[in-house]
């Protein structure tokens, strides 16, 4: 595990389209049951454009972006290695349906502890008009030989 991609970033993403069935899917898989998430007269009602995603939607999104840490030859990581150890959102508003949201990573911190290492990072998801969304962190932890 290379220690110096502490504070590198890696390329925006290109848009994720957020749809309706995909909003849907994921509230079921994470066993939702509130109907701004399934129901669009009921998102609607309650004053949403669309279907509202779920709070961990986002982590569909920054995704993406841990590819590209964990694809990044020079950080080092063994994906086989890897556990994930935390994660955090930090909302400007909720992800709606239609919503184009494209997002970008920063590695805030790494540490090593004995063979282990942690690699906390920081995705600032915007949506089409440049405008913050969501902000997701995410500590992975990286286990060394053991």
């Amino acid at each position: 595990m290379n220690t110096e991609i502490q504070g590198k970033s890696y390329p925006q993403t290109a848009p994720y389209a957020v749809g309706r069935e995909k909003v849907r899917e994921f509230a079921r898989a994470v066993f939702s049951t509130n109907p701004l998430s399934d129901n669009v007269e009921a998102a609607r009602a309650a004053g949403h454009a669309d279907l509202v995603a779920p709070p961990t939607f986002p982590v569909v999104i920054q995704e993406l972006t841990l590819q590209q840490l964990l694809a990044d030859p020079s950080a080092g990581i063994d994906f086989t290695r890897v556990v994930h150890g935390n994660q955090q959102f930090t909302y400007t508003r909720s992800v709606i349906a239609g919503d184009e949201l494209r997002a970008t990573l920063t590695v805030t911190s790494v540490k090593t502890l004995g063979a282990h290492s942690m690699v906390t990072s920081e995705t600032q998801i915007v949506d089409a008009d440049d405008l913050h969304v969501v902000t997701a962190i995410s500590t992975l932890v990286v286990r060394g030989d053991e």
